[in-house]
């Protein structure tokens, strides 16, 4: 048995080239970034790895640490890089505003930040034209979920479970991850309904996903049909009729979950369960911080595979390919909601964000990074998939463009997750031969796949296999 896993795979996958040469390294020595860490960084901000990387340069979709090593970079700083570490375009529009005007707040017009506002709202169905300026996904959040209080006149939020919407105190009570939750009052006024999940949810079958991957569970639904889809709205109705008032403020979903692994619903489920909040008085948050900028591929918003418009969209993450910047966009009516009294943002829509936002969006459009992300996240899943097929460790494999999920479990029947110290072998082996991944999921059990959205098909292949030399050694290990 042994023999047949040790001939399936090359010993070690070759790195595809790359002509980019880093700058030397001349700061601290490891061990003193170490005590730093250690003394004067607050230890919650915990890291990777067993020995953790320091990290000096980027180029495009690759990395280098302090000896000159170069990772192929899947996670992207947590799904944030979206056009490429340091891309040219975006570097060279960046350093020509900071010569020009870094700051002014909005009390006076600069001309970056209604280019920008013009730009990114055109990219938005009506009646989205409005937006707000924020530094943060959790800031966005929060004033999202300010507005829909505001506006309505209601004040319960409904959030789904497994959802990761942001650390701020406010945003706590929609994120429904417990190791983000800590033991000090948050959350009032928010309530979370069963997470529509079709792999390790009660129900779920082989037709019930967006995806090029459907899940091994069966079903035998016929054409237009979901039932997995109509028992999790059954639920929804129950979380509508039981835990909030007649009227609510509002619903806030992400368009695939991302923190929590990648976690795709049935389709139709989010659009009968905007129409329920709607019925209930309530506007729909559709969190794109992970899913816009064309990174699922086949739309540049994620809400829009869904078939629903809603009445808020938060941006971030992506939006600034790393720089600080967030964003809500809404309606003329709901952003009038704020009009009462002051709501001010010292930061939110500086002439540097804009400009960084501007080169973004030129550069997604320019390097054709959204066809970019279905072609090389499709044929990725696809070949995930096999490995898939061969390993019983391997549940799930999910997710739509270059946002991917791998939910490991002990084996396929049971769904038991794969004990987190395996995991982390698998992760750090992939890490030793070059390849940076992602965690996720409730216990940590899912690898996130997210990488720049420029990453090429030789990279898929090499990372391909790579973690098929990483699940080898594994089993390899467990024999």
């Amino acid at each position: 048995r042994q023999q047949k896993w040790k001939s399936s795979v090359s010993p070690q996958a070759k790195m595809p080239p790359c002509d980019f040469v880093p700058e030397k390294y001349n700061s601290y020595p490891y061990e003193r970034m170490q005590k730093i860490r250690e003394q004067n960084i607050v230890p919650s901000l915990r890291m990777y790895y067993k020995k953790p990387l320091l990290l000096h340069q980027g180029h495009m979709q690759w990395l280098f640490d302090y000896e000159g090593r170069r990772y192929l970079d899947l996670f992207a700083g947590i799904v944030t890089v979206s056009v490429g570490h340091c891309h040219p375009k975006v570097t060279m529009a960046t350093q020509k505003q900071l010569a020009r005007l870094w700051h002014t707040t909005n009390i006076y017009m600069h001309p970056s930040i209604h280019e920008y506002a013009e730009k990114l709202t055109s990219l938005l169905p009506y009646p989205l034209k409005v937006v707000y300026l924020t530094n943060s996904g959790s800031e966005a959040n929060d004033l999202a979920m300010f507005m829909a209080r505001l506006y309505t006149g209601n004040f319960d939020i409904i959030s789904l479970r497994g959802a990761y919407h942001g650390g701020s105190p406010y945003t706590l009570g929609l994120t429904s991850l417990g190791p983000y939750k800590h033991g000090v009052a948050n959350g009032f006024g928010c309530t979370t309904t069963m997470l529509p999940d079709v792999f390790r949810g009660p129900w779920g079958g082989s037709h019930c996903r967006d995806s090029p991957v459907q899940t091994v569970r069966k079903c035998s639904c016929s054409e237009g049909v979901c039932r997995a889809k109509d028992q999790y709205i059954e639920q929804f109705k129950d979380t509508l009729n039981t835990s909030v008032p007649k009227t609510v403020a509002g619903f806030i979903a992400e368009s695939i979950q991302g923190v929590n692994g990648a976690v795709q619903y049935p389709r139709d489920f989010l659009k009968e369960a905007y129409q329920l909040v709607r019925e209930r008085g309530g506007v729909c948050i559709s969190d794109e911080v992970q899913t816009g900028f064309g990174r699922t591929g086949s739309h540049f918003w994620g809400f829009q595979a869904h078939d629903v418009v809603p009445d808020i969209v938060t941006l971030a993450k992506g939006i600034g390919n790393g720089f600080p910047m967030a964003a809500v966009v809404t309606t003329k009516e709901i952003a009038g909601s704020l009009d009462q009294n002051l709501h001010f943002n010292t930061f939110g829509g500086s002439p540097l964000a804009c400009v960084v936002g501007a080169a973004v969006l030129d550069a997604i459009e320019e390097d054709g990074l959204q066809k970019n992300s279905e072609d090389v996240g499709t044929y990725m899943l696809l070949e995930l998939a096999k490995l898939r097929d061969k390993f019983k460790i391997i549940g799930d494999v999910r997710g739509k463009g270059l946002m991917i999920g791998i939910e490991m479990v002990t084996d396929k029947d049971s769904r038991c997750p794969l004990p987190a110290e395996e995991v982390s072998q698998i992760w750090e082996d992939c890490k030793d031969m070059g390849v940076l991944i992602g965690r996720g999921g409730l216990y940590s059990q899912t690898f996130r796949i997210k990488p720049p959205m420029c990453i090429t098909k030789e990279d898929a292949d090499f990372a391909v296999e790579v973690f098929h030399t990483a699940l080898q050694r594994h089993m390899e290990r467990a024999a």
